[in-house]
């Protein structure tokens, strides 16, 4: 089991753009929907044109939890489930019908894309990283914030993001997939703020599919006040619980 801290955190989705919106759809949830991409008035319009919907929702929730002394040291953890996956698509399209492929759009298909294009915007110069963990990957994100502060660092911030999955994958969905994006500040357990604990355990079988995705979940989690939140996948069995 680990435990932190949670300092601070910002959130984007269609429809719900201020920590109010935020609050009160906790209390009674449902899937973002909507064609709204927010402003990122934060990443100059030449960088901006670059960044598809998806990585413009992930970045613009890492710039809102920025503080004013940030030094661009921040280790950051940028976690979804499948990534920009609609481009890859795209790039395979073009493959089948012998088109050349954009060497731009490969770049930026990658799973680490939108972190980079977030270090390069802010100029953040410390250390970050992008991983997919399946249903768990809010989990395995928030196990890698923790390695960070064991390591030493004073905070640390996790960008969880996601988007509908392309057609052709739809029969693969095993949860509903709008588009969303959250970071949390994450801190060692004895600072101020939300302390969590995190552990995990075998599952003899996977939790049914639920209202929320399970990223969106955690989120409502957090800001709802519950003491507990199970999710089984994958053979393991991750319980959350709220101290304090």
């Amino acid at each position: 089991m680990i435990e932190f801290s949670v300092v601070d955190w910002s959130a984007w989705a269609p429809g719900l753009a201020s920590k109010q919106d935020w609050q009160a759809w906790a209390q009674a949830p449902a899937l973002p929907h909507g064609e709204d991409t927010p402003a990122l008035s934060e990443v100059p319009a030449m960088q901006r044109r670059r960044i598809e919907r998806l990585g413009r929702m992930a970045i613009q929730a890492a710039c809102w939890c920025e503080q004013p002394d940030d030094d661009g040291q921040v280790p950051l953890v940028f976690a979804s489930r499948h990534g920009d996956v609609a481009r890859s698509m795209e790039l395979l399209d073009s493959l089948r019908t012998d088109n050349s492929m954009s060497p731009t759009a490969f770049g930026l298909s990658v799973h680490n894309a939108v972190a980079a294009l977030y270090s390069i915007a802010r100029g953040h110069r410390g250390n970050y990283l992008a991983l997919a963990a399946g249903r768990a990957t809010v989990e395995a994100a928030c196990i890698e914030a923790y390695g960070l502060l064991a390591d030493g660092a004073e905070e640390v911030r996790v960008v969880i993001y996601e988007s509908p999955l392309p057609p052709v994958y739809a029969g693969f969905a095993d949860e509903p997939d709008p588009y969303y994006a959250w970071c949390w500040r994450l801190a060692r357990a004895d600072r101020p703020g939300i302390r969590l604990s995190l552990g995990w355990g075998a599952a003899t079988a996977d939790s049914p599919a639920a209202a929320l995705p399970h990223g969106l979940d955690a989120m409502r989690f957090l800001l709802a006040g519950d003491s507990r939140l199970q999710m089984a996948a994958d053979g393991q069995q991750w319980t959350w619980q709220r101290h304090g």
